[in-house]
């Protein structure tokens, strides 16, 4: 039982200090309700399993719990945060008589952690604790690279996170995913994509914004994500975004026509993949620019000496996928470049034009194919195919949304937020 006096001498008391200063005087908390006055200390009215004396710390494996220990009183909320303000989700009984985390503790951490009783009378009370954690008893961490490097992109970019151990583990991706933040200047939607069990891909519903600031942090440090697995430290990342920039490549007119913010700015006569060496269709993001290339048919499978055997120096080359495919000077090919695909899945064009496309394209840019008899672009694999992915596909790789109804654009928050007056 509390040791705190019964209510009812409280307000008995406050009775008789109205008494005695008039009835002009303030009354005891808001409109003389006692049960409005400051919470009381709560200590004795819960229990904790944390540490409890000097110096200890406690074992970030095992879970947090509070319980109320005077039978005429009641947890009615309770906070957990850490100093670098990472909350621990926990789980409140329909009773109210305890409290336990339900999300891994960070190891070697500070942790104050709030909480709100009522008694018997419905009166609140409060308790402040705080506790350190200790450092995990094994040495084994779970890093991540994001990707790609700091710079400026096209408007297709993803960022990507690369982990160095796998994970097939539904709920420590789901650990690992919600401590993966992207942050986009202006905001748009986006989720990750678990395109493997070592790999993930961030992008938006629809394109970058323009002139877009990126960045992509992590909160993993010190996290448990299972057994003798913990979080390390992770390196940050800030890209930007330029112009929206779209090539797109009609393999039935031969024609590529580059698109800036939307504006046709020039359109060049092509060659894409003959028969049995189609191009592929689809949307595929910028990898590289290589300004001069080696291209033999032995890398695609053509044996050497073959009818389709080929060795070729190649100049202005820009990649679209690691297998070979690039859009690319191709001087021998200028007659049939507007009238013929004749090429083994490249888009080639004259020199003057590869040039001029080398110069006015990055990575990260759209380059898109249609009418082509060729495949669709692989999501993943192969490059950046992942706005190949419809929407929904792409939030059903995700750990933690996959499944779960799509909630208001950052526009529409936006709209909906209450105006001040």
């Amino acid at each position: 039982m509390s040791n705190r006096p019964p209510r009812t001498k409280t307000v008995i008391g406050c009775t008789l200090l109205l008494a005695a200063l008039g009835a002009n005087a303030a009354a005891c908390g808001s409109d003389g309700n006692p049960l409005a006055a400051e919470p009381y200390d709560a200590a004795d009215q819960i229990a904790f399993n944390g540490p409890s004396g000097d110096g200890k710390k406690a074992d970030p494996d095992k879970p947090l719990e509070i319980t109320a220990e005077d039978s005429d009183g009641r947890i009615t909320d309770v906070t957990a945060r850490d100093a670098a303000g990472r909350y621990v989700a926990g789980e409140l009984s329909a009773d109210g008589t305890r409290w336990h985390s339900t999300s891994p503790l960070a190891a070697n951490a500070r942790y104050t952690v709030r909480v709100s009783t009522e008694d018997e009378d419905g009166a609140p009370g409060r308790k402040v604790l705080t506790f350190d954690t200790s450092m995990p008893t094994t040495e084994k961490h779970l890093t991540v690279e994001f990707g790609p490097k700091a710079g400026k992109y096209g408007v297709g970019q993803p960022i990507t996170a690369t982990l160095n151990q796998p994970l097939k583990d539904r709920n420590q991706r789901a650990i690992v995913e919600r401590a993966l933040k992207v942050d986009s200047t202006p905001a748009v939607d986006g989720t990750w994509h678990w395109v493997n069990d070592k790999e993930l891909h961030y992008r938006p519903k629809e394109y970058w914004p323009t002139g877009a600031t990126i960045q992509a942090r992590s909160s993993l440090e010190g996290v448990k994500i299972g057994d003798r697995i913990w979080g390390g430290k992770v390196k940050p990342l800030r890209i930007t975004i330029g112009d929206q920039v779209i090539a797109v490549t009609d393999a039935a007119s031969h024609q590529l026509t580059l698109y800036r913010n939307g504006e046709a700015v020039r359109s060049m006569p092509v060659t894409t993949g003959k028969p049995g060496f189609e191009t592929r269709n689809g949307v595929k993001v910028v990898l590289a620019k290589e300004y001069f290339v080696r291209m033999r048919g032995t890398s695609i499978g053509i044996a050497e000496g073959s009818a389709e055997s080929y060795d070729l120096p190649v100049y202005y080359a820009t990649r679209v996928t690691w297998s070979g495919e690039y859009v690319h000077a191709a001087p021998w090919s200028v007659g049939s470049q507007g009238y013929a695909n004749v090429s083994h899945g490249c888009t080639g064009m004259s020199t003057a034009n590869a040039q001029w496309f080398f110069d006015n394209i990055r990575e990260g840019d759209i380059v898109k194919v249609i009418n082509s008899y060729g495949n669709t672009m692989e999501p993943f694999g192969n490059g950046f195919g992942d706005w190949n992915l419809p929407w929904q596909n792409w939030r059903n790789g995700s750990a933690l949304v996959a499944g779960t109804p799509e909630g208001p654009s950052p526009s529409e928050r936006a709209r909906l937020r209450p105006q001040s007056i």
